[in-house]
């Protein structure tokens, strides 16, 4: 199934591949940003040619006018179903990548599109399931709570039950995967419409090193400005009057939309498709904490039958070397992993196993927290 991929065009950082990095980043760009472009002209002639095509599924589902979120949404799940199936195809014979990937496909579209969508259509506000707190932070902003009315400050006590006590007790059992690999729609995305570049993520050591330097500032950054928001709030801006409110912003767009948009998802031709779940994300980073410490899962090793084909460090979208890991006979426990299980799944020996047994403290030089 990966033959050839090293010498297509669209997978080897060719013609083609720089072409679609550019097209995606152009159509991030203008649903991002298409009001403050032109005047909002481009956004007006979307509507009229582009997003108005929704209209009747728009006001079906959620009882309003198609805009570009409706757009990018459907898009969005469509891609992750379309290329979805293509990888219950292509790893058929693989039973975990047939379950996570009919896990991805189920909460896109139920709890990331057809849900949010009726909530509107019933009144309510339009909330999404499968992202909380640090990842969808606005959720415990102090503003959401007294914006949220009814049932809405019971989604966000949902959400705040997931973000601080599902999230460790699945992490311990399943590693960061019950997330990263299994519910997220970013990670959706990736392990679906951008299998075909997984292997292209980088995997040098600087890339290791940049990756540490990048993703638990952000997560520290997230919690700042959650606290600050508090504090202003709780004192009614008596402390840092429009600061707090002005840091949220910039995360929002330099972050939020810059990063893990136009950046995160506009250059899986050309870096791999877990950009930002590599370097950015503060919920990737508070659970791989977690799975290097407390958690159970790991990949174990049987380096006896490795023949140093490469194929597992060659598919690893987080950029582990893990034929060394394999070669010297140790388990796999890197915060990076998301469980996808690819490596596994191309290994030709057999040599890797997905495993959540007892928790064991492992030494290692790979180790990283």
């Amino acid at each position: 199934d990966n033959n050839g991929v090293m010498f297509r065009s669209l997978t080897s950082r060719g013609v083609a591949a720089y072409g679609l990095a550019a097209a995606l980043t152009l159509l991030y760009v203008v649903i991002y940003f298409g009001d403050r472009i032109a005047g909002g002209a481009v956004q007006l002639w979307m509507q009229a040619n582009v997003y108005g095509h929704l209209e009747s599924l728009s006001q079906t589902l959620r009882g309003r006018p198609a805009d570009q979120w409706f757009f990018y949404g459907t898009l969005y799940t469509v891609a992750v179903l379309v290329f979805g199936a293509r990888m219950l195809h292509r790893y058929r014979t693989v039973p975990y990548q047939i379950v996570r990937t009919l896990s991805v496909m189920f909460f896109q579209l139920g709890f990331a599109y057809l849900l949010p969508n009726l909530l509107v259509l019933f009144k309510q506000p339009e909330f999404y399931f499968s992202y909380f707190w640090p990842l969808k932070p606005e959720y415990l902003y102090p503003y959401t709570w007294a914006h949220y009315g009814g049932a809405g400050i019971y989604f966000l006590i949902v959400a705040a039950l997931l973000s601080f006590v599902a999230t460790p007790v699945l992490t311990y059992y399943f590693g960061k995967r019950w997330y990263c690999s299994w519910v997220c729609g970013c990670g959706g995305l990736a392990n679906t419409a951008g299998d075909s570049f997984r292997h292209l993520s980088n995997k040098s050591s600087a890339a290791w090193r940049l990756e540490r330097m990048t993703i638990y500032p952000i997560l520290g950054l997230i919690v700042i400005v959650t606290a600050l928001l508090w504090i202003n709030s709780l004192t009614s801006g008596g402390v840092f009057g429009r600061f707090s409110q002005s840091l949220a912003e910039w995360y929002g767009f330099y972050i939020g939309a810059i990063f893990s948009g136009v950046i995160g998802v506009g250059f899986y031709p050309l870096l791999g498709t877990r950009i930002w779940c590599r370097f950015g994300c503060p919920m990737a980073a508070i659970l791989g904490m977690l799975q290097v410490k407390l958690s159970r899962f790991r990949i174990t090793t049987n380096g006896g039958h490795c023949i140093s084909c490469g194929n597992c460090s060659t598919y690893c979208e987080m950029g582990i070397d893990v034929r060394a890991y394999a070669q010297n006979r140790e388990d796999i426990i890197r915060a990076a992993c998301v469980g996808c299980g690819i490596c596994s799944a191309v290994c030709p020996r057999g040599v890797l196993r997905l495993e959540s047994g007892r928790l064991q403290i492992v030494e290692s030089k790979h180790e990283i927290v």
